[in-house]
């Protein structure tokens, strides 16, 4: 409902160098700043491969993990969903795209989920906010 709104759901993605594994952490931010880590998934991107191809994967193996997106004609893929919380127009909400490198830098970067390409031992965070 409404706490949702207030709550920040954050993805992580890291990228294991020696065998290309991604894997995903859900962590929830309630109002009270406490995080509890919810779930961890796992999959696979081939070198070079996009975020995108990363997700469907994941969806299609693991059926605790569910997102959706449209197609914008100009901007590509536009991450509208994840496990069921989709962002809002009316409530203001949406899912930011964020990378964490592995200097600890958190940057947000140019291109969506469908041209971003994960790196070695960074970290990809999809976080539900309010804008």
């Amino acid at each position: 409902g409404h706490c949702l709104v207030y709550s920040l759901i954050c993805f992580v993605v890291q990228i294991l160098f020696h065998n290309l594994t991604v894997t995903f952490d859900i962590i929830s931010f309630l109002p009270s700043n406490i995080n509890t880590a919810l779930s961890t998934f796992s999959t696979h991107v081939v070198h070079g491969g996009n975020l995108l191809g990363a997700m469907k994967r994941l969806m299609a193996s693991n059926a605790d993990f569910k997102f959706s997106y449209t197609k914008d004609p100009n901007f590509g893929p536009y991450l509208e969903s994840v496990n069921g919380v989709a962002g809002n127009d009316a409530d203001h909400t949406y899912w930011e795209l964020l990378v964490q490198t592995p200097g600890g830098k958190t940057i947000r970067p140019d291109v969506g989920i469908g041209c971003y390409i994960p790196s070695a031992r960074e970290q990809i965070i999809l976080r539900f906010i309010k804008w």
